[in-house]
């Protein structure tokens, strides 16, 4: 009796220490996965702003309004899709450390490195051999730089970390074992709603939940299909939500979109091929790829989708040799990339059809199938070789692959760099050179800006965005009978386009043409009633017919809480180049209430603020508010004010203040 209690004593020792010794193996490669991908995206860590990042963080209203929250989940004021949760991530965020993008880009990191993690548990609970080594893959590969190292990608970020743990609490309720069940699939269920409130894309999940099934041998049955419907109507309600934003609020529509059902089959063909070669060997990764031009009159556009529908047949007849693996991972693959591979329409297929950040999440299954490949190969051979292959073969890739990430981070680190990157990888990107002029237009590089936007025009005439660029531009040059005519074609073009209303109002106000300018600036206000820029525009306009005091009063009696009118009040109160409009005291206590409803972010309203108390006579004051938003709109990425900064604060330090020429 003795003997056997010691027997049994003794194994219940060994498991507790083969399990120790498990948990420590599994503390020390996170930790290990989590600093080496740390240190991979260096280049990122303090990163600025890019492209659609002042969309969604640095101009959006709704991170700091008032209602902005509510607006965020309950209303169209969205810049982009229906995506509240990011929303309102950023919102958090804005109240924490403003608009510094070193936090964002740190959040983005974390969340990509606790995916990593979560990839590696759900594979390591489905009992696929390699779950570390595909984790690390995931974390590592380049592919993956776009959706961590651009802040507007927090989408999938976010949406990755819900998506990976609702797989998590479905794999627990469908093991008979688990305690409580029915507890986890509510759990599950709860998760995915956060899921599609990051990213509507994850409308597959329902797919992925019977994939998890057939891969575990577990019966898909009547009552399994019940359990699955929820999610399935989840994702759907989602995905035709998404069509719906993306065509009528996104403007998804006309020729540029009429895209035939057999070609969007081609496309569909053609990108789960380009996405998979990007897996295998990821070269001339490109944050814009060239548009492929797809006919269904040409034979050799559908090799493609020959070439996959025989990866089919070679999947099913080699399933009785390698089991249900290859399949799953393949459907997980497609099914995953299956909204945005060109049946529905997304606004970005105007210059591409392909993008790395869309296949942040089905990538797990051509790695996850690679690394069990490559486990079940090392396990072949004698543990100790089998060990020391394995160590070694997961080194060198995993070096290989934090050179590259490195790399790619590297481009992501400021916008100029990305547009040129862009542009030397793609020429024929016509949208590159539009935004590359931006950047330079704003660093005060105004001919080389105007070279790109008439290249950008040339590649794509109907873009209006170019033309009221380019419009822009030209009127700093002071070719304003030029700028006209293409600040003309923006607003013909998009009649409901803002900037261009306001670029044509203000080409026509330096050819004294006021009412006509009046009308553009006020139907950019109809589209955006608190554009900053169209209601500063308009003061202009008012003050030279006499009438801007009138109708700014107006305004702030009918909206005390406007910030663009108090901002413009105060601006004329401060600059008028008639003194008796000016009034400093007043001056100053609208532009401060405008600073406090606008939480100190905005530019515009700081140098509105700097003029209101040198006109006050607090010079001090005002030089310490200006250079505060010249920091700032170098932070922002905006350097559209910086010209008048450099005219401004010098004359507050010379105790003079700034006033507007007659």
């Amino acid at each position: 009796m003795e003997r056997r209690s010691f027997i049994v004593g003794s194994s219940v020792h060994e498991i507790a220490k083969r399990r120790f010794s498990s948990h420590s193996r599994a503390c020390v490669f996170a930790l290990v996965l989590t600093a080496v991908t740390i240190f991979a995206y260096r280049p990122a860590w303090n990163g600025g702003f890019l492209w659609d990042d002042d969309a969604y963080v640095t101009n959006n209203e709704l991170l700091t309004a008032p209602d902005g929250l509510r607006r965020i989940w309950f209303s169209l004021d969205a810049p982009s899709q229906y995506f509240p949760l990011v929303y309102t991530t950023f919102r958090i965020e804005r109240a924490f450390w403003g608009l510094s993008p070193s936090g964002y880009h740190w959040v983005n990191l974390l969340l990509h490195v606790a995916n990593a993690l979560l990839v590696w548990l759900v594979l390591a609970r489905l009992k696929v051999p390699g779950a570390w080594l595909a984790a690390a893959i995931f974390a590592l590969h380049p592919v993956q730089v776009e959706s961590v190292a651009w802040i507007t990608e927090r989408k999938n970020a976010l949406m990755g970390f819900f998506f990976l743990l609702t797989l998590v609490a479905w794999i627990r309720f469908i093991d008979e074992r688990t305690k409580h069940r029915w507890g986890f699939y509510g759990l599950a269920l709860v998760l995915y709603g956060l899921v599609l409130s990051a990213k509507s894309t994850a409308c597959t999940l329902a797919v992925a939940l019977l994939l998890i099934l057939w891969l575990q041998k577990k019966p898909i049955n009547r009552e399994r299909i019940i359990q699955i419907v929820p999610f399935f109507l989840l994702g759907l309600g989602m995905a035709m939500l998404a069509v719906w934003w993306e065509r009528f609020h996104q403007g998804t529509r006309g020729t540029l979109f009429a895209i035939g059902p057999i070609e969007r089959v081609l496309i569909a063909s053609r990108a789960v091929w380009f996405y998979l070669s990007k897996l295998v060997w990821p070269s001339d990764l490109s944050f814009i790829y060239p548009r492929w031009t797809i006919s269904s009159a040409n034979p050799l556009d559908y090799g493609w989708l020959l070439a996959g529908a025989g990866l089919c047949v070679w999947i099913y007849f080699a399933r009785r040799y390698v089991g249900r693996s290859v399949e799953v991972a393949a459907v997980f693959f497609v099914a995953t990339l299956s909204p945005v591979l060109g049946f529905m329409m997304l606004y970005t297929f105007r210059y591409t059809f392909v993008a790395d950040h869309y296949q942040y999440l089905a990538c797990i299954g051509p790695i996850a199938l690679a690394s069990a490949g490559v486990a079940t190969l090392a396990g072949s051979f004698k543990p100790r070789k089998h060990l020391r292959l394995a160590l070694g073969a997961a080194v060198c890739l995993t070096g290989t692959l934090v050179v590259l990430t490195w790399r790619q981070a590297a481009m992501y680190a400021d916008i100029e760099a990305l547009w040129r990157m862009t542009l030397a990888k793609n020429p024929g990107c016509w949208m590159a050179h539009n935004n590359l002029g931006i950047v330079l237009f704003q660093k005060g590089e105004i001919d080389e800006a105007i070279a790109h936007y008439r290249k950008t025009l040339q590649m794509q005439p109907d873009f209006s965005d170019a033309d009221y660029n380019l419009g822009n531009a030209l009127l700093q040059k002071g070719k304003v009978d030029e700028a006209i005519v293409h600040c003309q074609r923006a607003v013909m073009i998009q009649p409901n386009d803002p900037d261009a209303q306001v670029a044509l109002g203000n080409a026509l106000l330096q050819k004294q043409r006021v009412d006509e300018a009046i009308v553009h600036y006020q139907k950019a206000l109809t589209v955006r009633p608190d554009y900053f820029l169209a209601q500063h525009a308009l003061s202009h306009a008012f003050l030279e017919r006499g009438e801007a005091i009138q109708h700014y009063e107006k305004a702030l009696a009918i909206s005390p809480q406007s910030v663009s009118a108090l901002t413009n009040q105060a601006w004329l109160l401060a600059t008028c180049s008639d003194a008796s409009f000016r009034n400093g005291t007043k001056a100053v206590e609208l532009a401060r209430r405008a600073n406090q409803l606008s939480s100190g972010s905005n530019t515009l309203v700081l140098r509105t603020l700097a003029a209101a108390y040198a006109e006050n006579g607090q010079f001090g004051k005002a030089v310490e508010i200006a250079r505060a938003a010249v920091q700032l709109a170098r932070t922002q990425g905006d350097n559209s004010l910086t010209w008048a900064f450099q005219q401004e604060i010098p004359l507050y330090e010379l105790g003079l203040p700034y006033h507007e020429a007659k």
